[in-house]
């Protein structure tokens, strides 16, 4: 079957579509219709059917007598460990886990919040919640106590699931004191927390509210998976906003299940038996989505790796994973072949290893530079694909259907829209633009199974964020176009998120960093194209009359506070003061203008600029940063 045909059935009838779609998933109860618009535009998929998420990933492949197969595979070359865990062990470990949950009172629609490194138990972390229908919301572990204490409040967990460490090369990021100190910051305080204790660090437990891993499930009795409703949530999970306050998108369980059951098959052509490596974080969507549940619910060994692209121990380290392990699809960040590139241009350390089982590399996260993309075809001899989606989506939006065809390969782009996204490109107005002309991505309502229903107590800010702006769409926040084969170009953002080694941060958050300052009267923070990591933020200040501290000591007091509020994720190095920021005559910043100096680029004068030689201090300060750089920013 081609791709056009099955798109065809899709819009032909999207309701038979999704239903047939659904024959995949094990249920408890069929839901009756696919679905349901009632009280549109909230739209929810499959709400009257009951199913349970840990069922479909792990139990059924049990009894299915794969039980033998290796379902996670552990590698993690910081620690020199290699560990898999078979599907019947997986049960085992996630029932009981879930069973000491249940135990200490976590009941279906509890939040808990996992807070852990690439291990096996982050993954049986997630699980166990879903087993006994318990809210999960995963923050990543590179972010501080101050971010993790926002996310405390804001879903109010009841429980707390975290290891002692991570490990970075070279040192051990001390997790456990950034849970203490971000429960005491926080206003809602957890029951209990559960802390799996590694050998590289071994954490001091709070008496009578922590735990340790093992000894918290000592002697309970294994708990059995509990079916919920197809609406309800499956997870919670935090993503950047404009405004710096994080935002909680809402993954439904039933349309989670079937559009990852889907997406495995028909994008990346991967079923049961088969070896995928997606090389991100659980803290991140493609973790929840490719590392955690689409390989397992498909039946398919996934790869937990806890290391970099390089340095551990060096360059090769994703080719020596792919080749023994097997690996069938591999998912990465155009950022680390971008760092794997500048250690390996010729792509000697590719050679050492046999990757024959290897059918393609997928990209996603940030946009993929073209040079970087033929780099790895020329190397790798397999397809690179480009594909497009969001924390929101949960899935692709727009990819390279492997699974069904293996479509043209167009450079810059990410392939075209899968069923279930109407995509257009739409001008101010919200009218649909010709093909070829630069406007703003939305897609038509409804959006597909697997996507975001609501935002986590805030369905008010969700119609802003997202339904607002062009009604009767969702507005993805994206600037592309669409040429005359229905390829989408994915060219910009059209808000203040900046995409920092695929990790979508808020330059609203670091400015409100830079403001905490006692000496810094006002602040902006741009996103400026870096060959590595394909952006990094720079802040530009202006100091408080009578200030007397010397400059540089002021920036990297700034510098210290980003790292300890927003994390070393933020990757906040580069600052300056200015005497003044250019705004326009209502006072708003124009961030977009010196970001395009700071890249090089070449821009209109706002007509409505306040001083236009206020640019030319910031053309000044940029330079003596080293920007722009010709010697290579990411396009």
């Amino acid at each position: 079957m081609r791709y056009k045909d099955v798109r065809d059935a899709w819009k032909a009838d999207p309701e038979a579509f999704w239903m047939q779609a659904a024959d995949e998933i094990s249920w408890d109860r069929p839901p009756s219709k696919a679905l349901f618009d009632a009280d549109h535009p909230n739209y929810e998929w499959f709400s009257d059917g009951m199913v349970n998420t840990c069922w479909n990933a792990v139990d059924r492949h049990v009894e299915a007598g794969r039980g033998d197969q290796i379902a996670i595979q552990h590698e993690s070359p910081i620690t020199h460990a290699t560990k898999g865990v078979t599907y019947t062990e997986l049960r085992d470990r996630v029932a009981t886990l879930a069973g000491a949950l249940k135990m200490r009172g976590i009941e279906k629609g509890d939040r808990v919040i996992i807070y852990m490194p690439m291990i096996p138990e982050a993954l049986i972390a997630m699980l166990a919640c879903a087993r006994i229908g318990a809210i999960h919301c995963v923050v990543f572990g590179g972010f501080a106590a101050a971010e993790l204490a926002v996310r405390i409040d804001d879903c109010t967990p009841k429980a707390i699931i975290a290891a002692s460490c991570g490990l970075e090369p070279g040192r051990v990021v001390h997790y456990k004191p950034l849970v203490d100190a971000a429960i005491d910051q926080a206003q809602h305080k957890p029951e209990f927390c559960v802390i799996f204790q590694r050998e590289q660090e071994v954490a001091k437990l709070t008496p009578g509210r922590d735990f340790s891993w093992h000894g918290f499930q000592y002697g309970v009795k294994a708990a059995d998976c509990i079916p919920v409703e197809g609406n309800h949530p499956a997870y919670i999970l935090y993503t950047s906003g404009t405004t710096g306050q994080p935002k909680g998108v809402v993954r439904h369980t039933a349309g989670h299940l079937v559009a990852l059951q889907w997406s495995m098959k028909n994008i990346y052509n991967i079923e049961a038996g088969d070896r995928f490596w997606a090389a991100s974080d659980v803290g991140w969507v493609v973790g929840h989505s490719y590392i955690c549940y689409g390989p397992l619910i498909a039946g398919a060994t996934t790869v937990v790796f806890e290391g970099k692209p390089v340095g551990t121990p060096h360059p090769g380290a994703f080719w020596r994973t792919i080749q023994n392990m097997r690996i069938k699809s591999f998912f990465t960040a155009p950022t680390a072949l971008r760092a794997i590139r500048r250690e390996d241009p010729k792509g000697e350390w590719i050679k050492r290893y046999k990757l024959h089982d290897l059918q393609a590399l997928f990209l996603a996260g940030e946009r993929a530079d073209p040079d970087t993309i033929k780099w790895a075809q020329e190397h790798l001899n397999v397809p690179v694909i480009d594909h497009w989606w969001q924390t929101e989506t949960g899935w692709a939006i727009a990819a390279n259907p492997l699974g069904i065809e293996r479509l043209p390969v167009k450079i810059g782009s990410p392939s075209v829209a899968m069923p279930g996204y109407d995509v257009r490109v739409l001008d101010e107005g919200g009218h649909v633009v010709k093909s070829g002309t630069l406007g703003a991505i939305a897609i038509k309502l409804p959006l597909p199974p697997g996507t975001l229903p609501t935002l986590w107590n805030a369905q008010d800010r969700f119609r802003t964020s997202y339904l607002q702006q062009f009604p009767g769409y969702y507005e993805t926040g994206d600037a592309g176009y669409m040429d005359d084969d229905g390829y989408l170009y994915i060219m910009a953002r059209t808000d203040d998120v900046i995409n920092v080694a695929g990790h979508r941060l808020s330059t609203g958050a670091m400015e409100e960093v830079l403001a905490a300052h006692p000496d810094v009267a006002e602040c902006a923070v741009i996103g400026a194209a870096d060959p590595l990591k394909g952006q990094v933020p720079i802040g530009f200040v202006c100091l408080n009359t009578g200030t007397t501290k010397p400059h540089q000591q002021i920036i990297q007091d700034c510098v210290q506070m980003m790292r300890d509020q927003i994390g070393p994720v933020a990757a906040f190095k580069l600052g300056c003061v200015v005497d003044r920021l250019p705004k326009t005559r209502s006072g708003k910043i124009l961030r977009a203008t010196m970001a395009k100096i700071a890249d090089g680029e070449p821009f209109r004068m706002p007509a409505t600029i306040d001083d236009p030689a206020i640019l030319d201090e910031v053309s000044m300060a940029l330079r003596a940063l080293g920007y722009p750089n010709f010697k290579g920013h990411a396009a």
